[in-house]
């Protein structure tokens, strides 16, 4: 089994960037991809962006790529989430999550990930 721990997070004035990293551990040899998740205060957990971890294949949610960028190191085992042009509305709890090498899935979904962390909290101040 993997596991995963998110860092980085913290506060931030709006405008500003942040990067958040996501360790994996265990059972890595196995991973097909990592995802970033998002879940702010009464709304549904929302997806950021994924990365296939051998080929190094991104994918981004809607609106998410113009100020969103997501890396991995495969020596470290490490993700990353860079943040730039960070407003109040990107208040959240990020969580990244991996998921195992099998069945075919899109990575846009929550339910498709095998292993989640605790998640890391983003405050953006106006």
């Amino acid at each position: 089994q993997v596991q995963v721990v998110e860092s980085g997070g913290g506060w931030v004035q709006a405008g500003g960037s942040l990067r958040l990293s996501c360790a994996a551990s265990g059972r890595t040899f196995n991973m097909y991809a990592m995802g970033w998740f998002r879940q702010a205060p009464g709304k549904e957990r929302e997806f950021i962006g994924a990365i296939t971890w051998r080929a190094g294949y991104s994918y981004y949610g809607d609106s998410m790529k113009d100020r969103f960028t997501i890396s991995r190191d495969t020596v470290t085992n490490t993700m990353y989430l860079q943040m730039s042009a960070l407003q109040p509305e990107d208040t959240a709890v990020y969580y990244c999550a991996e998921k195992d090498a099998g069945e075919i899935v899109t990575l846009r979904q929550a339910a498709e990930y095998d292993t989640w962390g605790q998640g890391t909290q983003v405050t953006v101040s106006s």
